[in-house]
């Protein structure tokens, strides 16, 4: 019965592997938020620069501009979540990030122990996308309903002040 046992042990311990698909995957979602952050950033300039060279200034100009980058901002923000999924996941479940632990960096980024710090780290980059869409809708708002805006501010207030408690649960000061 005992070498069945390990052996089953064994076999459990291996299926940890199965996340290197997250791990994977998260990291190529990463990649592609970032790069078509990235495209959206060089069209806004474009844009911009085709804009003044050509001496055309549409209606709303400056409003559409902090628009688009504030979109690009919240793509790389979302990438930034899927490279800190995919660290984590990595760090937990099959073992730590050695070259980031040589350079002494680590601590700043990868400080992750258990799958709640993953959850608060994860969190807290959701809360500041939800801040920056925010910041999108307003800038292109046309105020005719200034309740919608209340409204999504209110929601993202409540996800903030939600987040907020939960990460002082369980914790001794």
């Amino acid at each position: 019965m005992d070498k069945l046992e390990r052996s089953f042990e064994a076999g459990l311990w291996g299926s940890r592997f199965i996340v290197l698909t997250a791990v994977i995957f998260g990291l190529i979602g990463a990649v592609a938020l970032f790069v078509v952050a990235s495209f959206d950033i060089f069209h806004v300039a474009g844009v911009v620069i085709d804009t003044y060279l050509n001496h055309h200034h549409p209606e709303k100009f400056h409003e559409l501009v902090v628009g688009e980058v504030i979109g690009a901002v919240d793509l790389y923000l979302i990438g930034v979540v899927m490279l800190l999924f995919s660290f984590g996941l990595y760090e937990l479940f099959i073992s730590e990030i050695d070259p980031a632990r040589e350079d002494g960096e680590a601590d700043k980024i990868l400080s992750i122990h258990s799958l709640d710090q993953l959850k608060d780290k994860i969190s807290k980059v959701i809360v500041m996308v939800l801040v920056v869409g925010f910041f999108k809708k307003v800038g292109l708002a046309e105020y005719k309903e200034p309740l919608e805006l209340l409204y999504l501010a209110l929601s993202i207030t409540a996800v903030s002040v939600g987040l907020y408690f939960l990460s002082k649960v369980g914790k001794h000061h």
